[in-house]
């Protein structure tokens, strides 16, 4: 076995050009002109390819180094022989080619010459900017089809790569393992913790709904004065206390009458078999928060209890989820979810469907705001909330729609509405 190094090439009148990306690695087995490093200019980008084949022995550089042509990239372990005989192959070969390209006709041939340098030197060319794209997305630019002229690679042909792999792999996302160029310690001191339980298991859900599911979030503004002087104005008539009931029960008792008169919003898309199910149940997951991490159980068949009653179930699930005591089948089968963020602050904000669910609704913190009313300017109680829909079987004018309706059913008139 001998050692045979390899160099930089002439890179022309560049001088300390940065490598952007080392492509082999230790004892990695590698032909001639598979491409060992990137070198990225202020101008343009492009692999160098080995001269040899062999295993890699010793990598003499690193990303972030800048080289000139003559430097030492890496040392080959090689068996001469074997690539002196080669090479005699080689050059027969190519003997054997040039005679038959004598062969064909003119234009053939010229097509033949053309094609063969770029076919020949394993690398690929691509802008600083289509690289870094690549790079960002997790895919290698050496293994993207270029539709450019003399096969350079556009932007375009890396999405069209990228969505190519997700189809090969089922439509499944694989996970792709980045390492950072410095560890968080060479900064500063870190604490390590692990992640969660809940979260690990909420996690993926989550990438899921992002990836899959084209979102769309819209934000409205609710006048919820009169409902909210009736709700502070409850009391028992026999004990003459006053009745607590969160706004949440409200909301919940104004979004089933929403769902109702929407069912596209109480729906899911069955993807196997290209249709969408109608549900004609009505069972809210509501998200809580708990020192394990965010959970959203469900409470059934909502429309069937008063305002009473949903705020008494909220609390009772509350609490299950809070000491770990919910039934796993009580985070499934759901209608729609609201995440509500009015007991810690906030206006708008843009939550992410709970999937096979189509929508969800988030809630900020009611807040006073001036507003002209009959000629004169007055202090509102207003709720902001934020509507997220799956844009699949879900258009805007709908989802405009729905918060309207949503609006008016917490508006002045919410006692004719809401069957309380």
């Amino acid at each position: 076995m001998a050692s045979t190094k390899i160099l930089v090439p002439d890179i022309g009148d560049f001088k300390d050009v940065e490598i952007i990306e080392v492509l082999v690695k230790n004892g990695q087995q590698i032909k001639k002109n598979d491409s060992l490093i990137t070198l990225e200019s202020d101008k343009s980008s492009v692999e160098v390819p080995s001269t040899h084949e062999g295993i890699v022995e010793k990598i003499n550089l690193k990303v972030g180094d800048k080289v000139n042509q003559g430097d030492l990239i890496l040392s080959l372990k090689s068996d001469r022989k074997q690539d002196e005989k080669k090479e005699v192959v080689s050059e027969d070969k190519k003997v054997e080619e040039k005679i038959e390209l004598k062969k064909e006709e003119p234009i053939k041939q010229k097509e033949m010459i053309t094609v063969a340098p770029s076919s020949i030197s394993g690398t690929k060319s691509a802008s600083p900017k289509v690289r870094k794209f690549a790079r960002e997305l997790g895919a290698n630019v050496v293994e993207i089809p270029g539709t450019q002229r003399a096969g350079r690679v556009s932007e375009e042909d890396v999405k069209n790569f990228i969505r190519s792999q997700v189809t090969v792999n089922g439509g499944k996302i694989e996970k792709k393992i980045y390492k950072e160029e410095y560890s968080h310690e060479q900064f500063g001191e870190i604490e390590l913790k692990d992640i969660p339980r809940v979260k690990k298991l909420s996690g993926p859900q989550l990438v899921r709904s992002w990836t899959e599911i084209p979102h769309v979030t819209q934000h409205e503004e609710i006048d919820i004065t009169e409902m909210e002087q009736f709700r502070s104005s409850l009391y028992d008539y026999y004990s003459g206390e006053m009745i607590k009931v969160t706004p949440l029960a409200f909301i919940s008792k104004a979004l089933i009458s929403a769902l109702k008169e929407f069912p596209n919003f109480n729906a899911s898309i069955d993807t196997n078999q290209n249709k969408i199910i109608y549900k004609k149940y009505f069972h809210l997951g509501f998200a809580v928060d708990t020192p394990h991490g965010l959970m959203v159980p469900k409470i059934r068949n909502v429309d069937q209890m008063s305002i009473k009653e949903i705020g008494e179930a909220l609390k009772k699930t509350s609490k299950l989820c809070k000491e770990l005591k919910i039934d796993k089948k009580e985070f499934f089968g759901g209608s729609m979810t609201i995440s509500s963020l009015g007991g810690i602050g906030g206006t708008f904000f843009t939550p992410i469907i709970n999937p096979p669910e189509v929508a969800i609704l988030g809630v900020g913190k009611s807040f006073d705001k001036l507003v002209e009313l009959k000629g004169k300017i007055v202090s509102r109680k207003i709720l902001p909330i934020s509507l997220s829909y799956d844009h699949r079987i879900i258009d805007g004018a709908e989802g405009a729609r729905f918060c309207v309706y949503l609006s008016e059913c917490l508006g002045k008139d919410f006692a004719f509405k809401l069957a309380v």
